[in-house]
Order: structure tokens, then C-alpha cells, then sequence
């Protein structure tokens, strides 16, 4: 989450910028932060033919860390537990399966154990860059901002593809106003999963922080592009035209992410400004 700005009743460039990354919100809590719930990967039916497998081999601890996955996509995080719970009491070196439990418990906002979870999975395994990545966002959710940075970095230096590790270390550098480092991990990370809106925003917001306005109306657009609901992306797109006095386009764009998302305050003062 990046930090809260004071809220400007200007609408000169100053205060655009400082209300452009307020509006910037929780990206991290995007897919590319977390587990998400995957229609195939959760499916009742995949699911239901993990449970065979299981079923077929209950010694296996394997079968359990796959099921407890997909648990997990499925948001059913109760039975994800129980899964990885079996996993581990059946082999305590299965460092995947710790490093899923940590997961679930960073879900469920259970820091402490997720962080110890993530601590045990790379006891057993230093290499695991998945750790590094979940240990990293519990660091990054607990306020020890500069231990994520270490953890992304660590993954980053494993060599791994994952581009989690690339955007919230971003948004931690975008939160220190390092713009041209937040901006250099953004891209990587929509070099690896240049489908996802949300890194396309976050870029924006630092290109609008640098004064790159055209660049960042490009960013907020291909987020819009790739996720024509998302309230953030609208408003940012909205701050551009503010800051270009097009006072008419920046109102449909704030009137669009305040039909999205009703209690979404810069939206609402965003329309009152340019009403």
C-alpha cells in the first residue's frame, strides 16, 4: 500500500501529483501479488479429481500441496490449510508446502505464522525464490519495508520469473519517490506478465510523478485496456486530462471509476472538481 498523501483542493500540477499517488491505492494487492482465484486451477471439478489422487495415494505429500493449491485458488482456505498441514506432518523438509501454508496464512492475515512459515521453508531450502517473494510481502504488509526490499532483491538475484518480485519492489521504491527505479522494476514486471493491468498503473503514476504525463496516460490506458473495470486506472486516467485542463474528459473518467466503485473518494472529489 502506498502512503497517504495529503488530499490538495488545487488543481495545479503540485497538487495532481500528490493526488495521483493517493489514488494509486492498494496496487500490491493485485494478481500479481498474491494468490488469486484461478476458474481452472480451483475448478470443483479439478478439485475433485485432485481428491482421487489423494485418495489413491495418502501417504503422498505431494497430492496434498497440489490440492491445497487449489484449495487456496478456490479461496477455500480453511481445507488449503488442513492440506499443507498433512503435507508438512507427512514430510517435514517439504519446503513448498511450507512456503504455501505462509501464503494462505498471509491471506488470512495471520503475519506472524505466515512469516514463520516462510522462515522454515527457506531454512530447508535457501535457493526457494518463492519464499523470498512470500516472506517479502509479509515484511512489506508489517511495515519492515527495508527487509522486502532485501527479499525481492534476493529472489531478483536467484534469476526468478516471477513478476512479483519486480512489482512490489516497485511499489516500495515508488513509496521512497525513487521513481526511476520504480519505473525500471514495473517494466520488467509487465515484461513478464504484460497482460496484468496493475503494473501498467503503478508505471503510470511514477511516469506522472516525473512529469512524463504522455507516458502515463499511455500506462493508464493500457490498464484500462486489459481491465476495463478498474476504478483506479479510470481516476489516474481522469488526473492526466485534470492536469491538461480538459476538465470535460477527466470528469468521464472519474464519473467512470466512481460507477465502478461508489465509495472510492478521489473519484467523487475528482468529479467535484471538474463538474
Amino acid at each position: 500500500m502506498l502512503p497517504h498523501f495529503p488530499m490538495l483542493k488545487t488543481t495545479t500540477g503540485a497538487g495532481l501529483l500528490a493526488l495521483s499517488l493517493v489514488v494509486s491505492g492498494c496496487v500490491a494487492g493485485s494478481p500479481t501479488a498474491g494468490l488469486t482465484i484461478e476458474k481452472d486451477q480451483g475448478s470443483s471439478e479439478n478439485i475433485s479429481s485432485l481428491t482421487r489422487v489423494v485418495n489413491a495415494n495418502p501417504r503422498d505429500p505431494t497430492g496434498y500441496n497440489i490440492r491445497g493449491s487449489a484449495y487456496g485458488r478456490s479461496g477455500q482456505f480453511s481445507s488449503a490449510l488442513n492440506d499443507f498441514n498433512t503435507a508438512i506432518s507427512l514430510n517435514r523438509r517439504y519446503h513448498q508446502a511450507y512456503a504455501n501454508r505462509g501464503l494462505i496464512y498471509r491471506q488470512t492475515g495471520n503475519l506472524n505464522q505466515a512469516l514463520k512459515d516462510y522462515n522454515s521453508a527457506l531454512q530447508i531450502n535457501p535457493q526457494y525464490a518463492e519464499a523470498y517473494i512470500g516472506r517479502g510481502d509479509v515484511y512489506r504488509e508489517g511495515k519492515r519495508l527495508r527487509s522486502a526490499v532485501d527479499d525481492y532483491g534476493q529472489a531478483i538475484q536467484l534469476g526468478t520469473t516471477d513478476p512479483r518480485a519486480y512489482h512490489n519492489r516497485g511499489l516500495l521504491y515508488q513509496q521512497n519517490r525513487n521513481h526511476s527505479q520504480a519505473i525500471e522494476d514495473f517494466s520488467k514486471a509487465i515484461a513478464l506478465a504484460d497482460q496484468q493491468p496493475e503494473p501498467y498503473n503503478a508505471r503510470g503514476l511514477s511516469y506522472l510523478a516525473t512529469n512524463s504525463e504522455q507516458n502515463a496516460l499511455d500506462d493508464f490506458n493500457t490498464a484500462l485496456k486489459l481491465n476495463s473495470r478498474y476504478a483506479e486506472a479510470w481516476t489516474n486516467q481522469g488526473l492526466v486530462y485534470e492536469l491538461r485542463g480538459q476538465k470535460k474528459r477527466a470528469f468521464k473518467s472519474f464519473a467512470r471509476a466512481l460507477a465502478l466503485n461508489a465509495n472510492y473518494t478521489p473519484a467523487r472529489e475528482g468529479m467535484s472538481r471538474t463538474r
